[in-house]
């Protein structure tokens, strides 16, 4: 998938190294077509490595892919440059009058808070009533899915015995569903959470299908409104290292954390670390696309219902 960024966007020379095709604005300009206009709330605190993340999940199909990074205007990000932000993010008020295909809300470090007393919860709140009317389907991840079901449905998160940290298999519960088209039975997607939303209530809510599960890490994937909103309790698009560089920065600073599960070959932190969940990550963004944002969305705005 050509994926359109700007031009200077730091994550765009390394993708390029890793053969993914992007496109700037100039290019972009002289195709003859309606790009999915996908707006990214990124909400971890070094957001250039969520950007690269993100992007190439999103690069696995022949659709093209205009990306708006957006940021928070009541939360100001200690981990990022105000250069970059200012140069390559955009306020929700700058943004509030435009029409999306598809908008990510991110994980965020901020879980064993109360949603309430997260300092940008209101202006949060704000942003997914608006994704109602004004995005075709909104995909949450880990702790910004936490916060949707307690948002749009009332459950609330719990707080876990000890982190639940690793690489965990999961069960794929509704074949039928075109989120989870191509899915082995069992697949493996990386956690790294200190909150959980209960299976049961989950399970419980009507308004919500389950698509997929694990005994150790819970519901994974649910999804409402036909597709208009998708939670994904875990981390897809995390790369090889992510949890590693999480693991060691959390042993540095004394903190007590688990070597991640079923990730390093025998669990020695020294040795390269195993990828299992790549080509299901892949999967899942190419089918979120697909079915859920170009199958559903009109080609002009203003048709949404």
């Amino acid at each position: 998938m050509p994926i359109k960024v700007q031009s200077d966007l730091p994550a765009r020379t390394i993708l390029e190294n890793e053969n993914i095709f992007v496109m700037d604005e100039y290019r972009a300009q002289h195709q003859d077509m309606r790009p999915l206009a996908i707006c990214i709330l990124n909400l971890m605190p070094v957001k250039q490595d969520t950007e690269l993340q993100l992007l190439r999940s999103l690069s696995n199909t022949p659709l093209q892919v205009d990306v708006t990074f957006m940021k928070m205007n009541s939360h100001v990000s200690l981990n990022t440059s105000i250069t970059h932000l200012n140069k390559f993010y955009n306020t929700f008020d700058e943004l509030r009058g435009k029409q999306y295909d598809g908008l990510i809300i991110t994980g965020a470090p901020v879980e064993q808070i109360p949603f309430e007393e997260v300092d940008y919860w209101p202006e949060l709140c704000e942003i997914m009533e608006w994704s109602k009317t004004h995005v075709t389907s909104t995909f949450h991840i880990c702790w910004g899915a936490q916060a949707g079901l307690y948002y749009h449905f009332g459950l609330n998160k719990v707080l876990l015995p000890q982190k639940l940290f690793g690489v965990f298999s999961h069960k794929v519960s509704n074949r039928r569903v075109p989120l989870v088209r191509g899915f082995d039975d069992y697949f493996y997607i990386p956690h790294s959470r200190h909150t959980a939303v209960s299976a049961e209530e989950i399970h419980a809510c009507k308004e919500l299908m389950v698509m997929a599960e694990s005994e150790e890490a819970g519901v994974l994937l649910a999804m409402a409104g036909d597709g208009r909103q998708i939670f994904v309790m875990g981390h897809p698009e995390y790369d090889r290292y992510t949890l590693h560089n999480e693991y060691m920065r959390d042993k540095e600073k004394g903190l007590p954390i688990q070597v991640p599960k079923n990730y390093y070959p025998d669990d020695d932190c020294t040795r390269r670390p195993n990828l299992l969940w790549r080509s299901h990550c892949n999967n899942l963004y190419t089918n979120w696309l697909n079915y859920y944002v170009y199958q559903a969305t009109p080609y002009e705005w203003g048709q949404l219902v």
